[in-house]
């Protein structure tokens, strides 16, 4: 019997848990759009001025709880809007309750106060306010901050992302939202606000909270203790005397321009686990083709050559080459540890493409400035990798995330490339904070480069919705139930649309800073490009019958085709939820076009005259989309107008011949 019809939201998000919608509230210049319990993009004059606003309560391992909203009224008039709730954080050990008040005025200004009460002992690694500035427009840019003990000074947003934190002890910051119009935020709590450069860890923003990372963490908030924080913005200067809003849909206009170097090679990630199950589909495999297979061999694991011996025979079928990724026990002796791996590797006949190694201390996060546990050192490690594969191209930098990259910089004359991963969802894990990470990208490309030299080849990746691996607590956050979980390995929306248009978006972004490797994902499992039978749920891929495979299985296929193809510059006018990436093949323009929004948009190419064909990934094909592994071919007709009509997260690929 047939599998009955996947819902929209299997079709998008491979769940049916739905992220609610926001709702935006005004206020004369101001506006805000409310997130269950938290502010986002709030606005001046239809300008950005914050990112978020967001009370949190974060347990011992940084997970972040999801708040109960109850008794929530929400009143606007012509005074501005007042918002009224009641948020509990809890679970089996703990329970924290606040009410909050939000307010917005005419006159631009907002605050939001909450006065929390811990019902019980409440361990926490932080837990109050985080306010978040956009990095599109202020990276770089001047900042007045204003200190708890009364002095102020001019600063300026970090450029390059800062491993440490920007600024501590605050108490306000300025910024010009444009000529003669400045935004201040206030912040008031018994613990002072310090910032951290969320970029770090991917996020779109620069990060302020209560209570400094110099103070003893994991604390406890003790049953009873009352306490009250809050946040206020004003506004000082002009400001228009209409209202402004800055979220209108808008058509988007595509115009091709100049060379724009050279497509990344594109790789995949391959677990020892799930090599086996890719060998298993061989055929999807080869017309996966991707250019490069990223494969751990794994000490802590006790991994060795029967992970060879497959990864050989996975490189075989699909004629790809082999980077070994290896992570040591981190002995003061790398050499005995790499060694036995070189042999085996030997043994078997494998000759990876390159090998690059990581010692396992490195895997856990440690703060900016503080002593790291006896290691090896980079030089150790990088000499005895030399050694066990001598004539190797060596790698090196982190396994782990960017984080973690730029609080210890590796020596990089010392490699033949760089390479670091990067996770969506350390922070946050719901569809507009994920989305947003990709905003970061290239701020985590150009500040590598800042410290490693421009001329150093880089790679990213194997990076994907779900974490391979936690720097900052005990483990990755179990999800059974498949909702949208911060550090989690297991993310549903890998099996939708949504990935597929976000990792077009990665991909894209990464491209456009002329990055030599990109890694995405894998061939199966939590992380997989094609469907296999798993230990947690999978709505409609779990009663399909045949092989199957997820939408961002054609992004990856398309994309790894153009592995070293010349780029074309693409202008986008009219969107910031569009992604692109065009490059030549065979005598054609092939542009890729990601819709990075839960809205429908219509896409215009500028030359419309162009001749040209279209293939789209989107809800209303999904059952096509997972059973035609050729379905962008398939599915490609004439384009007669130029003018794309994108869907929730849909992807398109169109030929031009131009």
């Amino acid at each position: 019997m047939p599998a009955s019809a996947p819902s929209a939201a299997v079709r998008l998000y491979g769940t049916e848990q739905i992220d609610p919608p926001l709702r935006t509230l005004r206020a004369g210049p101001l506006s805000v759009e409310f997130d269950n319990g938290a502010l986002r993009y709030v606005r001046i004059d239809g300008i950005e001025v914050l990112r978020g606003i967001s009370f949190l309560v974060r347990d011992e391992n940084w997970g972040t709880f999801t708040p109960k909203i109850e008794d929530l009224d929400l009143h606007e008039d012509a005074a501005g809007f007042t918002i009224t709730y009641r948020g509990t954080c809890a679970d089996a050990s703990r329970r924290l309750v606040y009410d909050a008040r939000i307010v917005g005025k005419q006159d631009g200004s907002l605050s939001f106060v909450a006065e929390a009460l811990p019902e019980t002992d409440v361990l926490t690694n932080r837990t109050g306010f985080i306010v978040l500035h956009p990095i599109a427009d202020l990276a770089g840019k001047p900042v007045k901050v204003l200190h708890e003990d009364g002095t102020e000074r001019m600063a300026a947003f970090p450029e390059n992302i800062d491993p440490r934190v920007p600024f501590t002890r605050i108490r306000a910051l300025s910024h010009e939202v444009r000529p003669g119009l400045w935004a201040t935020c206030s912040m008031e709590g018994e613990d002072a606000f310090e910032m951290e450069d969320q970029r770090n860890w991917s996020d779109a923003s620069y990060k302020t909270y209560v209570r400094s990372l110099l103070q003893p963490w994991p604390y406890t908030l003790r049953k009873g203790e009352k306490f009250t924080q809050a946040v206020h913005l004003a506004v000082t200067g002009a400001v228009s005397p209409h209202r402004v809003s800055g979220d209108e849909q808008r058509g988007t206009v595509l115009t091709l321009g100049d060379p724009a170097g050279a497509m990344p090679a594109i790789g995949v990630g391959v677990p020892a686990e799930e090599t086996a199950p890719a060998v298993a589909n061989a055929e999807l495999m080869k017309r996966l083709a991707p250019r490069l297979l990223v494969c751990q061999i794994d000490l802590r694991e006790n991994h060795g050559r029967r992970e060879l011996e497959n990864y050989k025979a996975l490189s075989e079928l699909t004629s790809t080459g082999v980077a070994l990724e290896i992570i040591t026990q981190g002995t003061l002796d790398p050499y005995n540890e790499l060694a036995p791996v070189g042999e085996a590797m030997r043994a078997v006949g494998l000759v990876p493409e390159s090998v690059s190694v990581f010692p396992m201390q490195d895997m856990r996060s440690v703060q900016p400035d503080a002593p790291w546990p006896e290691m090896p050192g980079f030089e150790e490690s990088y000499a005895a990798a030399r050694r066990a594969f001598p004539g190797a191209k060596l790698g090196g930098g982190m396994a782990a995330y960017f984080t973690e990259l730029n609080r210890k910089r590796p020596p990089a004359a010392l490699l033949d490339y760089v390479t670091f991963t990067s996770c969506p969802s350390v922070h946050a894990a719901d569809d507009i904070s994920v989305m947003e990470t990709l905003e970061a990208v290239r701020h985590l490309i150009r500040s590598t480069r800042a410290f490693v030299g421009a001329g150093k080849p880089l790679r990213i990746g194997p990076s994907q919705l779900g974490c391979r691996e936690n720097p900052y607590g005990r483990s990755t956050t179990p999800n059974t139930d498949n909702r949208r979980a911060c550090l989690s390995r297991i993310d549903p929306r890998q099996r939708g649309l949504f990935n597929a248009a976000w990792s077009l978006g990665y991909i894209a972004a990464a491209a456009r800073e002329g990055i030599d490797v990109v890694t995405l994902g894998a061939p199966t499992g939590p992380f997989g490009l094609i469907h296999r039978k798993t230990d947690f749920v999978q709505p409609w891929y779990d009663v399909h019958e045949g092989a199957a495979v997820y939408p961002a299985f054609h992004v990856m296929a398309g994309l790894s085709e153009l592995s070293g193809a010349p780029l074309v510059d693409v202008a986008v006018e009219g969107s910031n939820g569009i992604a692109v990436l065009a490059a030549r093949k065979d005598g054609r323009i092939v542009l890729w076009v990601a819709n990075l929004t839960a809205e429908p948009q219509a896409v215009q190419l500028a030359d419309a005259d162009v001749t040209s064909k279209v293939a789209i990934l989107s809800a209303d094909r999904f059952e096509q989309i997972a059973v035609d592994p050729a379905f962008m071919a398939s599915a490609a007709r004439p384009l007669t107008d130029g003018r794309l009509h994108l869907d929730a997260y849909a992807v398109a690929r169109a030929e031009l011949t131009v």
